[in-house]
C-alpha cells in the first residue's frame, strides 16, 4: 500500500489511464469485427466506408500509445488486403 500522497495519487491516475486504454483497445477491436462482418456479408461499399471509419480508430488509437505505430500498420495493411480481395471478386462477380 501507498503511504506518501503522491504515490496514491499515481495509483489513482494509473487507475483511471488504465480503464480509459481499455476502453480504447475494446472500441478498436469493435471497430475491427465490424469491418470484418461488413467484408464478410455487406456489399463493397458498406465494407469501404467500415475500413475507413476503422482505420481512423486504429490511428487514434496508436497515436493515444495504447498499441504500438507498427502494430496499427500491420492491421490496417491486412484489412486493405483484405477489401481489395473483396473488389477484385465483386469486379469479376460483374465481368
Amino acid at each position: 500500500m501507498a503511504h506518501s500522497l503522491s504515490a496514491r495519487k499515481r495509483i489513482r491516475q494509473n487507475a483511471a489511464h488504465r480503464a480509459r486504454n481499455r476502453w480504447r483497445l475494446s472500441t478498436m477491436r469493435e471497430a475491427i469485427k465490424e469491418f470484418n462482418d461488413r467484408l464478410a456479408h455487406g456489399t463493397v461499399e458498406q465494407a469501404s466506408e467500415s475500413f475507413r471509419k476503422t482505420s481512423r480508430i486504429i490511428d487514434r488509437t496508436a497515436a493515444k500509445g495504447v498499441i504500438h505505430r507498427n502494430q496499427a500498420a500491420r492491421r490496417k495493411s491486412r484489412m486493405s488486403a483484405k477489401l481489395k480481395a473483396k473488389k477484385q471478386g465483386a469486379v469479376a462477380a460483374k465481368g
